[in-house]
């Protein structure tokens, strides 16, 4: 017999040996002996009292031993030999849309800008330590896209589109612990996820579908509204039937690519703002109620946080507990930050941007005549503003969190994890007025909610521009352009995602919609 129960253990019980066997016997009013397994769900941890509780959802086993773990399977077969789809950019949409190639017997063509994950480390350091930005190969372009350096959660509110428990089983299949199977906010973390990535890539490899890295699309040729070729920056012109567009969010050079050619482009509503530094300790103290360090049993304390701001929301965005905040410009003269974990969430400081929804009709008005672009072009006055007043390189601008929100320079700043290092900037007089003022209240608002974040010792740093694609690239309710017949635009840059998961999600359904009718 298998019964499905929740149990709760609190830090103590946490502790006992056998204790989820324990409870589910008392649970079920049955003898421990006839307690065969207990496996675990779903985990999360219920931290709004004093006393802290671990949430299990679970299936005992009584008197039967659970099935034996069979090894996931996903069919892939050899297509070295079978009919073509060519996917451009390699991050976590075009990477699932080549592994669901395959599983459907067509063979991908990746065509990657960036380089290999073991290539794109010197140009990540070449932008921490140098301050130099490689236009394709940094924190957002390469093997894996922006998600193989920059975290690894893998939360999605994107249920209804697509199996995510399939996508969490292929991670596991290419090299994730199981954990991510259970864990209510399941992390995998930077420093884990290029050899997953890596991982990925060998099999699409070993099943014949092709991967070109350095092979940046510049051209698209199109004929009677057909897609007939993609020119690469080299010259070559390569012949292609059914494309998925999987570029991400920051492939500026597409966008403007599309509306040259006058190919249906839409501004879409996005966030910007800043991105706010605690010591990880105030953070767990808020949370868990502890004075001195946190329990070992429990992880680094994250938060989530929204306030409607003169009609406006203003919400944490991408927190990162024990994590980094890196460099994530994509062009020299830019500076973008954007933040990272670690598998163990183990360093000293607490981040997340902290950002203002911006409705592109409304807002940014003065932008007009830059048409479906005014959102790309507002992003970019921003991230060069903080360039110039970082000092002109990959310095990001701070502030103290206090006196951000009351109006004065920082004489001084907190330490940071942010490498390039900081400089004081008055952020809040250089953000424009639609972010820089709904921030300041909005950051009054989270010290109510949460006594002590609202504190001297927090840094704010800016800009956290890149939260989302500013443009749309339209889609049929076959997935394909509306304008141009074999374009499949697909994931974040074409506006239908916003994190690992749900590109994964939209990648699988792209490569079925490419593949249909062929």
């Amino acid at each position: 017999m298998v019964r499905n129960i929740q149990l709760r253990t609190t830090l103590l019980e946490e502790s006992v040996d056998n204790i989820l066997h324990k409870k589910a016997a008392k649970y079920l009013g049955i003898p421990i002996e006839d307690v065969t397994e207990v496996l675990i769900l779903r985990k999360s941890i219920d931290a709004r009292k004093s006393t802290i509780y671990f949430n299990y959802k679970v299936s005992v086993y009584i008197k039967e031993a659970p099935p034996k773990n069979n090894a996931y399977d996903f069919g892939y077969k050899d297509v070295s030999n079978a009919q073509e789809i060519h996917i451009i950019g390699f991050g976590p949409a075009g990477m699932y849309a080549a592994l669901r190639c395959i599983e459907l017997g067509y063979k991908p063509i990746v065509l990657e800008r960036g380089k290999n994950v073991q290539e794109r480390r010197r140009d990540l350091k070449a932008i921490n330590r140098d301050h130099i930005v490689d236009e394709d190969s940094n924190y957002c372009f390469g093997e894996g896209g922006a998600g193989t350096y920059s975290d690894g959660k893998l939360y999605t509110r994107s249920l209804k589109r697509g199996d995510v428990r399939r996508i969490f089983e292929n991670l596991v299949y290419h090299g994730a612990t199981e954990q991510i199977l259970i864990d209510a906010h399941p992390h995998i973390g930077t420093n884990k996820l290029p050899k997953l990535v890596q991982n990925i890539r060998e099999t699409i490899l070993k099943y014949g579908g092709e991967i070109h890295f350095k092979s940046r699309v510049t051209n698209f040729l199109i004929t009677k509204n057909t897609l007939r070729a993609i020119v690469l920056q080299n010259g070559m012109e390569m012949p292609v039937n059914r494309v998925i567009l999987a570029t991400g969010h920051s492939a500026r050079d597409i966008y403007y690519l599309l509306n040259k050619k006058k190919i249906g482009l839409k501004a879409k509503s996005f966030a910007m703002g800043v991105r706010v530094e605690h010591p990880q300790h105030i953070i767990d103290n808020i949370q868990y109620h502890c004075r001195n360090e946190r329990n070992p049993l429990l992880p680094a304390a994250s938060y989530s946080l929204v306030e409607q701001v003169k009609n406006r929301g203003v919400y944490s965005f991408c927190m990162c507990p024990g994590g980094f905040i890196v460099p994530a410009a994509t062009s020299p003269g830019e500076v973008v930050v954007n933040g990272m974990s670690p598998s163990k969430r183990n360093n000293q400081f607490a981040n997340s941007g902290i950002v203002v929804e911006i409705i592109v009709d409304v807002d940014i008005k003065k932008y007009e005549h830059f048409g479906p672009l005014r959102g790309l072009e507002y992003q970019k006055d921003l991230e060069r503003l903080a360039f110039t007043s970082g000092g002109r390189s990959q310095v990001a601008p701070a502030q103290r969190l206090t006196d951000f929100v009351e109006g004065k320079l920082s004489n001084d700043l907190n330490p940071s994890s942010y490498q390039p290092g900081l400089k004081s900037a008055p952020l809040h007089s250089l953000l424009p007025k639609l972010i820089g003022s709904r921030l300041r209240s909005g950051f009054t608002a989270f010290g109510e909610k949460m006594r002590g974040y609202y504190t001297s010792e927090a840094n704010v740093v800016g800009v956290e521009s890149r939260t989302s694609a500013p443009v749309n690239i339209p889609r049929n309710k076959n997935l394909e352009h509306p304008e141009i017949q074999g374009l499949f635009p697909c994931g974040e840059g074409g506006g239908y995602a916003g994190g690992i998961i749900s590109a994964a999600m939209d990648g699988e359904r792209c490569a079925e919609a490419a593949t249909s009718g062929l």
